[in-house]
């Protein structure tokens, strides 16, 4: 592929994923916030509105308000500077581990704009489970992050690159 035509299509896909996942926020924060949890498939699928201070599954989030956002912000833009920074200097990488960077990327752009624009909190709204076993409170960048770090690393096992 072509280094301009890459370049643009992951601009475009970066953009619809940030996109996607603000706008399941948004629609989150309106409709959710002040209402008790939702739930379908018999409990499998709940969803209730929580604004997560710390990282993943609220690791950080007895820290103090501006040491937790300032790290949160700090963590976020070197995630997403080395995901960019792999996208500069690889030269040719496999579609299917592109993919997954991707996502990876998309992902932790969309928690990062959450940290910068809520006060470094990320806005999670959705748990699945099955009796007592269920999830923490995750949001669709989290789905992102997890599906493009699980492709990537299936990815490794792959030999030949492609352009």
């Amino acid at each position: 592929m072509k280094p301009l035509l890459k370049r643009v299509l992951l601009a475009l896909a970066l953009l619809s994923l940030i996109g996607c996942d603000q706008v399941a926020k948004t629609i989150a924060r309106e409709t959710l916030a002040l209402s008790p949890p939702v739930s379908y498939l018999n409990g499998a699928v709940r969803l209730m509105y929580t604004e997560n201070p710390g990282s993943f599954l609220g690791l950080g989030a007895q820290l103090p308000d501006a040491v937790r956002t300032v790290l949160g912000v700090i963590t976020g833009t070197a995630v997403v500077a080395g995901v960019l920074l792999l996208f500069i200097y690889s030269t040719r990488m496999l579609w299917i581990r592109l993919l997954g960077f991707t996502l990876l990327l998309g992902g932790a752009c969309g928690n990062l704009v959450d940290r910068i624009v809520n006060e470094g909190r990320v806005i999670d709204f959705m748990v699945l489970g099955i009796g007592e076993i269920h999830t923490g409170v995750f949001n669709l960048a989290d789905v992102f992050i997890l599906t493009g770090v699980l492709i990537a690393v299936l990815a490794s096992s792959k030999r030949k690159p492609s352009e």
